[in-house]
């Protein structure tokens, strides 16, 4: 007895396929979640870079992206939320960890990490969202423990625990990694947002070059009271 399935009748292509015709267009392609909300947290990060956190709306914001509200509410369910996604994309732009750094001295894996002589553009919008976010969470407190929170605390975090493999390998004194994370931290850092409030238009320090020395010399001064002795 036949199997079934071979008594099944052959399926021909439609007269139209055989004439040429062209094909229906199928269903319109559907950005995957990851790659559109990437899209709207960098579309978000220059209107707020244009109008302010304050002055950006979510309905422009998704006038922008393109999408609707309800697609922008799925994604990211309030503005704060919007905000928290660009601070932690915005995080290895300030701290390139992790990384690999094997084999580099401590000065230029240091240098590296806290981006030393990035690219010049990389450098301004670098210098634009720290503008932003000390002049948002002057006007908005509540923004500051996320900036704590998703930004400044992985951060501290990460270079804690390269600071402790380099202990481990004994490159560095036992000291407190984590303090001494945050003691590198507060000297780049603290120094750069304090930098950055200013007239729009205006840059802290007046040439990327003088960051770059300071960054060095905070590295110089964090390893030489660090280094075995």
């Amino acid at each position: 007895m036949a199997d079934q399935h071979d008594a099944s009748p052959v399926t021909k292509p439609c007269a139209g396929a055989e004439a040429g015709a062209p094909r229906r267009r199928g269903r319109p392609k559907v950005t995957p979640d990851p790659e559109l909300a990437a899209r709207i947290v960098g579309e978000a990060r220059a209107l707020f870079l244009e109008s302010g956190y304050g002055g950006t709306t979510m309905d422009e914001i998704a006038a922008r992206c393109r999408v609707s509200k309800r697609t922008l509410y799925r994604l990211f369910p309030t503005k704060t939320e919007l905000f928290r996604a660009i601070i932690e994309a915005h995080r290895p732009s300030m701290l390139a960890l992790p990384g690999d750094y094997a084999g580099l001295p401590l000065e230029r894996a240091l240098e590296r990490i806290l981006r030393v002589g990035i690219d010049p553009e990389e450098d301004r919008e670098r210098i634009a969202v720290l503008r932003l976010v000390v002049l948002e969470v002057q006007n908005a407190p509540e923004l500051g423990e996320i900036v704590r929170d998703h930004g400044a605390e992985p951060s501290r975090r990460a270079l804690a625990g390269w600071l402790a493999d380099r202990q481990a390998e004994g490159e560095l004194r036992a000291l407190d990694p984590h303090m001494l994370a945050g003691m590198l931290m507060n000297m780049v850092f603290g120094v750069t947002k304090g930098g950055c409030v200013g007239p729009p238009g205006t840059e802290g320090w007046p040439e990327a070059e003088e960051r770059d020395r300071h960054i060095r010399i905070c590295i110089d001064l964090l390893l030489n009271g660090a280094r075995p002795r």
